[in-house]
């Protein structure tokens, strides 16, 4: 294995597809130092400025869903930002990594697409699945103790229907079960794949005007699904809904 210097390889060695499979109500993993702790730290500082991204505030979502609003731009390698970021996507484009995906989700391969997510006060996640092209999201939380209370919010939501709602629909935070609030705050970051019934949510954050919570999501979907949307993109001149 060639030497990493963001992914923590203990971590990657370790990682039980298994376990992770047989998980309850859909399979999600919420690891305590995936990255390692001196790449997390230059990750950190080395965040795009919110200046350079895309504002999406209060575009109306399929099924009457709640907006989700969010500062957001796409990975691209032509993208000027610090080099750790493309060093660090160069990372997980690599064999290691690539290998870990495929067991977590027991594909033969998985197509990779990387963006950021800035949230401001009030900002949410409407409870939702994703969209079927997917295999599933990596979301990676970078957010330190200094910078953000977790009585501010942003922890992922794993919630559970038990098969009683549509999934085209928009039912509220309080009409599921809630399984799991992945910690956000630290080197932390949430695995988890897509099912038929894969509800997720973020509840609307009080942080302080001014700050941010941030994230950086790895989208993984089937390669021909993900060649066939880049191939939409560069025809219309837009990017498909990652999230």
């Amino acid at each position: 294995m060639a030497q990493l210097r963001f992914l923590n390889e203990d971590q990657l060695q370790r990682f039980d597809a298994e376990a992770f499979l047989a998980t309850k109500p859909y399979p999600y993993w919420n690891p305590q130092g995936f990255l390692t702790d001196d790449g997390y730290r230059i990750l950190c500082e080395t965040m795009p400025d919110v200046s350079r991204m895309r504002e999406s505030f209060g575009v109306p979502r399929s099924h009457g869903q709640t907006s989700h609003d969010r500062y957001s731009l796409e990975y691209r390698e032509d993208l000027e930002i610090a080099p750790a970021w493309h060093e660090f996507v160069a990372e997980l484009r690599g064999l290691e990594y690539r290998r870990f995906l495929k067991q977590a989700f027991a594909a033969r391969a998985v197509w990779p697409s990387f963006h950021w997510h800035y949230a401001p006060r009030g900002a949410s996640v409407s409870p939702h699945c994703d969209a079927k092209r997917k295999l599933g999201s990596h979301i990676f939380y970078l957010n330190n103790e200094v910078d953000w209370n977790e009585e501010w919010g942003g922890q992922t939501l794993i919630l559970d229907d038990h098969g009683r709602i549509p999934r085209e629909s928009a039912p509220d935070y309080n009409d599921f079960d809630l399984v799991a609030q992945a910690k956000s705050v630290g080197n932390r970051s949430l695995l988890f794949a897509r099912r038929e019934k894969s509800w997720h949510a973020v509840r609307p954050l009080s942080c302080p005007e001014g700050m941010l919570r941030k994230v950086f999501i790895v989208v993984l979907e089937e390669p021909v699904a993900g060649a066939t949307r880049r191939v939409i993109d560069l025809f219309t001149g837009k990017r498909s809904a990652a999230y």
